[in-house]
């Protein structure tokens, strides 16, 4: 069955090793700061990172952006990505900084990691976002 004109394959543009990295690299800050005990703000952090990464990765395994597609998931993803490399480089350089224990440390270190990898995230899914132009290989037959 053809494609509507327009309409994007999204479901497959994010079930990438990069997409699974990044949770990976989230539940590794997560551990850390969680097994040593660190301040609530590093862990709630990871946490939130995790769990909004696990979501993105259902919503495109289970292929829901198709089923809403009146939403543009990938700017959304886009924007997820900006914010929480903000707030990852803020905390995780604040948790490397003040090392209160090694896994303090341990977690600002995955942290930064992760930093790096919502920045390249971020990038690399603004480059697929098309404004006023057919998303996707081809355009449906007209």
């Amino acid at each position: 069955a053809p494609r509507a004109a327009g309409r994007a394959p999204s479901g497959r543009q994010r079930l990438t090793p990069a997409a699974l990295s990044l949770q990976v690299v989230a539940l590794m800050a997560l551990v850390c700061f969680v097994a040593y005990q660190s301040r609530g703000v590093y862990t709630a952090l990871a946490a939130t990172e995790a769990v909004i990464t696990a979501l993105f990765f259902l919503l495109y395994l289970l292929k829901l952006d198709r089923k809403l597609s009146w939403f543009c998931w990938p700017l959304a993803d886009v924007f997820n990505s900006v914010v929480s490399a903000l707030f990852l480089l803020i905390v995780c350089l604040f948790a490397v900084i003040i090392k209160s224990n090694n896994g303090t440390l341990a977690g600002g270190v995955f942290g930064l990691i992760l930093f790096v990898l919502c920045v390249v995230d971020a990038v690399l899914l603004s480059k697929k976002i098309s404004f006023g132009r057919p998303r996707g290989g081809n355009a449906a037959g007209r």
